[in-house]
């Protein structure tokens, strides 16, 4: 080779590495867009709308929320580019889809790339008033006695509620029917209709309706007693203390996103999550802020989709 050549080559090489840096560094140059596979006024659409709206100030670019409940949504998102202006929120329900879709196009591990997680949400065993149980001992006594009569609703068969009243039913052994419904609003309704007889809720969102007495907290699936509600016990508590489940909601992005953006979005989160205004609509929710890097989150979501996957199996549930 030349000299000649051998210095265009190097001249190539040096472009095309600053012309890399470039890119990375003008990320977002257009429009983000965060997908949420639930329906408006769940914790994961109101958790999207709130980084959408720091993120948006923070990039000086237009961050816009779009919600395609279910399946769907995911799968239009694995499906993007992998360029980071497709992004999606979602619950940790997201590391069951294999378990519970047999035709599933996508994989929900492989086919996607953590960003971070963004906060977790304490779920606390509700009933509706007209249950004849006052604390988590009497609850499952009524359910023993009942088996297949007592209806548990959630936000959809991948939603963390799903996750977690499955888990309560193998850990108390107890017989209870899941009733699936399209979001959290419609499954809070459902109690208070009489549809269900109990549902493992979000504090946050179901919290007005506990002081309200439409419905009525058993316990909380948290290490220590939430101050919004002193007088409902822990699970531990309560005489359960096997039962341990972790709500969280997290960022994810096409699989082969490059690591760059991957790691701007996920340090951007993570100051944003540090905002005081932030922190104080969470409270609202009953959410604790959380932040990691990419690696991390994917490890939670590896570790989780093999937990939850067993759990399933376990209760005899197969794909469909």
């Amino acid at each position: 080779m030349t000299i000649g050549r051998i210095f265009f080559a190097c001249l190539v090489s040096v472009l095309m590495s600053a012309s890399a840096a470039v890119s990375q560094t003008a990320y977002p140059n257009q429009i983000v867009k965060i997908v949420v596979p639930f329906s408006a006024g769940s914790n994961t659409d109101i958790l999207a709308r709130i980084l959408a709206d720091k993120l948006g100030g923070l990039w000086k670019q237009t961050v816009i929320v779009e919600n395609k409940p279910g399946i769907t949504g995911t799968i239009s998102v694995a499906n993007s580019p992998a360029d980071g202006y497709t992004l999606m929120l979602t619950s940790n329900g997201h590391t069951i889809l294999s378990a519970l879709n047999k035709d599933l196009t996508i994989d929900p591990i492989t086919s996607f790339a953590g960003v971070a997680e963004v906060a977790s949400v304490p779920l606390v065993l509700i009933v509706a008033p007209e249950v004849q149980a006052n604390n988590l001992k009497e609850f499952t006594a009524l359910a023993k006695a009942n088996p297949g009569k007592l209806n548990f609703a959630s936000a959809g068969l991948a939603s963390s509620n799903y996750i977690a009243g499955e888990l309560l039913k193998q850990t108390a052994a107890i017989d209870i029917v899941h009733i699936p419904y399209r979001g959290t609003p419609e499954q809070l309704t459902s109690l208070m209709r009489g549809d269900a007889q109990l549902s493992m809720a979000f504090l946050g969102t179901a919290l007005s309706f506990i002081q309200s007495g439409k419905v009525r907290a058993v316990a909380i699936a948290t290490p220590q007693r939430n101050p919004a509600l002193p007088d409902v016990p822990t699970f531990a508590e309560a005489g359960m203390s096997e039962y341990k489940y972790d709500s969280w909601f997290g960022m994810m992005a096409p699989a082969k996103t490059p690591a760059p953006v991957l790691k701007k979005v996920s340090d951007d989160i993570a100051a944003v999550m540090k905002d005081p205004e932030v922190q104080k609509r969470l409270e609202t929710l009953g959410a604790v802020p959380a932040a990691n890097s990419p690696e991390q989150f994917d490890a939670i979501i590896r570790a989780d989709a093999d937990r939850y996957g067993k759990l399933l199996k376990a209760a005899g549930i197969t794909p469909k």
